[in-house]
């Protein structure tokens, strides 16, 4: 077996088997096969595509490329959720905390934000004291105890989907539906939960621009967990405006705190039932999905999801004082208004811009090396459906610099105000 007559095979067309696609991965990730031909072969994969079938064993022996957790130990069904990458989606420290409450196992490893996109683990580096990086052992060991654990990934989880990212990102190869859907399966599987529901955006500030992609990709994530003998759902959801009103680390977390007090924004709130609701039904804990639901807004009404993240930030050495006052949670230096200049209904607000006007603030971070500053963001005050008139505050730029008017003018540039309302499902499909 030999790289080349690989490549030519799928520059071809055909159909790559196990054996070359495990092939293929063992030696790249071993330094036995050069970039050059990993390039050729990535290229001819994003012209000629992969069936589900391809798709699943690239996930498989990416997946098997390093580590795997063994969940074994664990009793009961364990669960997991992923979001494919939004602007002010703290979705998982609402639902994650919900559905333990609940007695469900929560398994969960997150990544760092990079781009415009926040990421879970620099939400709860904000909250002090609280330790992203416990032992193999600890994670098991504080799953059995109190049913949840959130941590970071480890390097030696899917070692080959990192190799072969950094390779897409400089080769043009990135936006292939089934090297998206492998990349993200295989970490996922490779965490060993027995059920997945994936939170697939689409819109401006989502990785998937238009719902037809989005719903291939999540269709082919959802077969390939089939294929591996697991529960996946996938729902897409509207990205074209920010979820919620916060972005930026620690008033994500504030907002994530409301929300499980029962004052979060409304389409936020939406999320986390529905998300949470499909967890607890493929998990076996309700019979249909108007039950789930029941289930996931009790436990925001009786704050058991509230104290489960108590719990959980208290296990993992964070400060939970955090949680029980957010007053505490440090402030920016400055807070500034910004004013609408024009007068009607807002139809959208840009996630891409409001997402990288908070990366500008500090708050996210172009390169893994960069710092993040906690304290920094974005409030939005006004969303899609509210009208507005000339000099309403639309937004708050929180800020430890004297303010940017390039940040200010990209927010406020970022709200698009019409006549007329066009309302905009946030939950588009759900694929099973």
């Amino acid at each position: 077996m030999n790289i080349i007559d690989i490549i030519l095979k799928k520059r071809n067309g055909e159909k790559l088997n196990k054996q070359e696609i495990n092939y293929v991965i063992s030696e790249y990730t071993n330094d036995k096969i050069p970039d050059y031909q990993i390039s050729a072969l990535l290229m001819a994969i994003y012209f000629r595509g992969m069936d589900d079938e391809e798709a699943s064993f690239l996930t498989s022996a990416m997946l098997n490329s390093g580590d795997t957790l063994d969940l074994s130990k664990i009793s009961g069904v364990k669960v997991d959720k992923h979001s494919t990458g939004g602007v002010g989606d703290k979705t998982s420290l609402v639902v994650a905390p919900i559905v333990a409450s609940l007695g469900i196992k929560v398994a969960k490893m997150s990544g760092r934000g990079l781009g415009h996109t926040g990421g879970t683990i620099d939400k709860l580096e904000s909250i002090p004291g609280y330790d992203v990086s416990i032992s193999e052992e600890d994670f098991i060991r504080q799953i059995n105890d109190i049913g949840i654990a959130l941590v970071g990934q480890t390097k030696k989880l899917a070692p080959a989907d990192k190799k072969l990212y950094a390779l897409r990102d400089v080769t043009g190869t990135v936006d292939s539906i089934p090297l998206i859907a492998s990349s993200i399966m295989s970490k996922k599987l490779a965490t060993g939960a027995d059920v997945i529901v994936l939170d697939v955006k689409v819109g401006e500030g989502a990785f998937m621009k238009n719902v037809d992609d989005a719903r291939k990709l999540a269709t082919l994530m959802v077969n390939i967990g089939k294929l591996q003998n697991k529960k996946v759902v996938a729902v897409l959801t509207d990205m074209s405006s920010p979820l919620g009103m916060a972005v930026g680390n620690s008033l994500e977390v504030i907002e994530a705190i409301d929300t499980l007090n029962g004052n979060g924004p409304k389409d936020f709130t939406e999320l986390c039932v529905v998300a949470s609701a499909e967890l607890i039904l493929e998990a076996g804990y309700a019979k249909n999905i108007e039950e789930a639901k029941e289930l996931a807004n009790r436990q925001i009404a009786n704050k058991e999801g509230l104290n489960k993240l108590v719990e959980l930030v208290k296990a993992q050495h964070g400060d939970y004082l955090y949680i029980l006052n957010p007053s505490r949670f440090e402030k920016s230096k400055y807070v500034y208004n910004v004013l609408s200049v024009k007068e009607g209904y807002i139809n959208n607000i840009n996630s891409l811009d409001i997402g990288n006007a908070s990366m500008k603030l500090g708050a996210g971070r172009l390169s893994l090396d960069d710092k993040i500053n906690p304290r920094v963001g974005i409030v939005l005050t006004k969303k899609p459906g509210d009208y507005i008139n000339k000099g309403d505050i639309i937004a708050k730029i929180f800020s430890d610099d004297v303010l940017d008017k390039n940040i200010y003018n990209l927010i406020l540039n970022a709200y698009r105000v019409e006549d007329v309302y066009n309302k905009v499902p946030l939950i588009i499909d759900i694929i099973k």
